[in-house]
């Protein structure tokens, strides 16, 4: 399905990376009319509609200049974040806190800084990717960044409602990324998840599940924890062996 995105105006963080890469150009197959292409340091595009955009979703006011520089959007990908190798639960607090000022402060900033320009421009989708991890029992700074994120974007659609917002939370486990390199184990395609991921926000849906793995995990969570934890392990145990 190549659900349409006609004339509409995105916005896309981590643009540079295998995800980032596949919502811009799905985005102009599907009829945007401008995508910001957002990074730390913005690549060059061999396409007009693009516009590459400097940001850093951990400094504040490098946020307030993309807002300035964006006054158009009505969509917004936030889709920056980080997983370091060696990332513990348990691990320095430094590190902690540098994957949450990313992966939830960051996030949760860029959300809060566009959604007056969503509301001035109609409403507006927010489409946050969060993670699996944010429902399994991952020992890592990472697992629990994602899920303090699902539970803020659940948050920001009850406060965006009144503005017509739509927010949306796109949940999947391992997708062929440079950011899962490292992990030997199956893993789904980046365009098979922004395909579904814009096929949500065209069918006005409020939650994306793009793997099959991850719809099996959500229909699990309400299973008694003494049942769903032991079955966690084991597909953690399956994950890493």
């Amino acid at each position: 399905m190549n659900q349409s995105l006609q004339g509409r105006t995105v916005l896309v963080t981590g643009a540079n990376g295998g995800l980032g890469e596949q919502f811009v150009a799905q985005a102009l197959e599907r009829g945007a009319s401008k995508v910001y292409a957002a990074a730390r340091k913005p690549k060059s595009w061999n396409d007009s509609r693009v516009q590459p955009l400097a940001l850093d979703i951990t400094d504040a006011a490098a946020v307030a200049r993309a807002v300035a520089s964006a006054p158009d959007v009505d969509l917004v990908i936030n889709n920056a974040g980080i997983a370091p190798d060696g990332d513990s639960i348990s691990g320095p607090e430094d590190e902690l806190r540098r994957i949450f000022e990313t992966n939830f402060f960051g996030t949760l900033r860029v959300a809060n800084a566009f959604a007056p320009v969503l509301g001035a421009n109609g409403g507006g989708t927010l489409l946050n990717i969060l993670s699996a991890a944010s429902w399994f029992s991952i020992p890592t700074g990472y697992a629990a960044s994602k899920a303090a994120m699902w539970s803020a974007t659940n948050a920001l659609r009850v406060q965006l409602r009144g503005q017509g917002t739509q927010v949306i939370g796109l949940l999947v486990g391992m997708i062929d990324t440079p950011m899962t390199a490292g992990w030997d184990v199956p893993k789904v395609t980046a365009a098979s998840v922004v395909a579904q991921a814009y096929d949500g926000v065209a069918n006005g849906a409020l939650e994306v599940l793009a793997d099959e793995p991850t719809r099996e995990l959500k229909s699990r969570l309400s299973t008694k924890a003494e049942e769903l934890y032991p079955w966690l392990d084991e597909q953690l145990a399956a994950l890493v062996s």
